[in-house]
Formats: C-alpha cells, sequence, structure tokens
C-alpha cells in the first residue's frame, strides 16, 4: 500500500483488515448458497425466484472483488483458503438443502439482514477515519438493502399466489 494511502486511514489498519477479512467470507458465502439455490430452486415462481438469486450471487461476487482489492491496497491478503470462510464468517452459510422457493426466499433474507448489520458496522466504523472503505462499504450496503428488498416482495407475490389458490 502507498504510504500516502496508508496515512489517510485513522484507525487500525489491522483491526479493519479482521473484519474486510470476515466480510470477503460472507461475501463468497452468500455468492455460492444465492448461485447453488439458483440451479436447486423448485415450486411456485421458481423461474422468477431462480433469476433473483443468479442476480443477486453475481452481485455478491463483485462484492468479494471489490473487498478483496480494498484488503490488498490495505497490505493485507483475502482469505485463501476457501475452508477457512467458515471460521472467518459473520453470517455463515445456510445450505439450499430444502430448496422450495419458500425456504429458500426466508434463508437469502436472513443473510441480507445480517449483511446489511455487518456493513452497517463497517460504515459506522470507517466513518471520518478511512474515505475510501467507507464508500466501497457504502455502495455494497446500497446493494444489501436492495436485495432484501427484492428478496421480501418475491415472498410477498409468493404468499399471494398462495392465497389466491387456496381460494
Amino acid at each position: 500500500m502507498g504510504s500516502k494511502g496508508r496515512e489517510i486511514i485513522g484507525m487500525d489498519v489491522n483491526e479493519l483488515l479482521g473484519l474486510l477479512r470476515k466480510a470477503y467470507s460472507d461475501e463468497w458465502l452468500a455468492y455460492y448458497q444465492y448461485w447453488l439455490g439458483a440451479k436447486l430452486v423448485k415450486g411456485p415462481m421458481k423461474d422468477a425466484v431462480g433469476a433473483e438469486l443468479l442476480q443477486h450471487a453475481t452481485e455478491e461476487l463483485a462484492h468479494a472483488d471489490m473487498v478483496a482489492l480494498r484488503i490488498i491496497q490495505l497490505g493485507g491478503t483475502p482469505v485463501t483458503k476457501p475452508e477457512e470462510w467458515y471460521t472467518h464468517t459473520n453470517c455463515g452459510y445456510d445450505a439450499p438443502d430444502d430448496p422450495y422457493v419458500k425456504k429458500l426466499l426466508e434463508q437469502n433474507i436472513k443473510g441480507e439482514q445480517c449483511a446489511i448489520g455487518v456493513y452497517t458496522r463497517l460504515l459506522d466504523l470507517t466513518r471520518d477515519k478511512d474515505p475510501v472503505t467507507y464508500n466501497m462499504v457504502l455502495t455494497i450496503l446500497q446493494q444489501e438493502v436492495e436485495h432484501e428488498e427484492d428478496l421480501q416482495a418475491l415472498l410477498e407475490d409468493y404468499e399471494l399466489l398462495m392465497q389466491a389458490v387456496k381460494g
């Protein structure tokens, strides 16, 4: 990392790197959860839900890329072994073992709500201390909020469809 780039950070860089590695691990697990869920989804509205999950997977992978680049800029190394994502994760991984539309939507809403919490804390931590990380986190947080909204809208549509079918 450039010396001027390091000077603008008004906080413990090693602490920040640890938090970013956790977020990086979350993003990879979220990517895989979405990607696999999109392939396995079953039930009413499966095409719409699968398309949304696949779009979210792509965006989670982009988040992992952004976080990795910031870790490297700060002089750190992203988590290099996938098995270590589990020891670093904030939000965990909900395997799509029950690929039914409603279950997948509920699992992924829970994941987005966790991510919103993680990035809100990072936003608060980096405000006025690290403008580069702050701006990156703000961008990711905006997308995580959109993801939660998209998934909740799909779940609402699903519930309305089920009510209409029942009669």
